[in-house]
């Protein structure tokens, strides 16, 4: 039996929209561009306040009663959204870090206390750049997810023609 090109697409299409939906739960593409779009959402706030942090690793305070810079983390939340029949990430809330400042001995500075000790931010570089690059690549993760997504629903929107 040989098949029409117009069948081949009908049974294309059936597959396809058979593997991208749900239960009925709509468009289940769509779905997963939101939740892509969310999670990068997310990590570009996280990327965000990893930068704040690391511009201000070194900002001391102005004298010896005054405090540092404190590092900020990001907390985040799952959510459940009744359009998507899906959770998907954000920020719940920005707190800061309440570890110990660390403490050098530089007498000659404006904001040494009485012993020549200068509280400095509770900030390791080093952490920042490796959750800066963790939330780099969760950010392509998710671009990589929402453009697979993009390309399936164009080569469906093309079936359908």
């Amino acid at each position: 039996m040989k098949w029409g090109r117009g069948m081949l697409k009908f049974f294309a299409l059936f597959n396809i929209l058979a593997i991208t939906s749900y239960a009925g739960e709509g468009d289940s593409l769509s779905s997963a561009i939101a939740i892509s779009a969310a999670g990068m959402r997310a990590q570009n706030e996280r990327l965000k306040i990893i930068t704040q942090n690391i511009a201000n690793s070194e900002v001391t305070g102005a004298n010896p009663n005054e405090d540092p810079y404190r590092r900020k983390q990001i907390i985040f939340k799952n959510v459940y959204n009744d359009n998507l029949k899906a959770v998907t990430v954000k920020v719940d809330r920005i707190t800061p870090d309440k570890s110990d400042f660390i403490l050098k001995y530089e007498p000659n500075h404006p904001a040494a206390d009485a012993n020549g000790y200068v509280k400095y931010p509770n900030i390791n570089n080093v952490i920042e750049s490796v959750d800066a690059k963790e939330a780099q690549r969760t950010f392509e993760a998710n671009l990589s997810a929402m453009e697979i997504a993009r390309a399936n629903q164009s080569k469906i929107i093309d079936l359908m023609r």
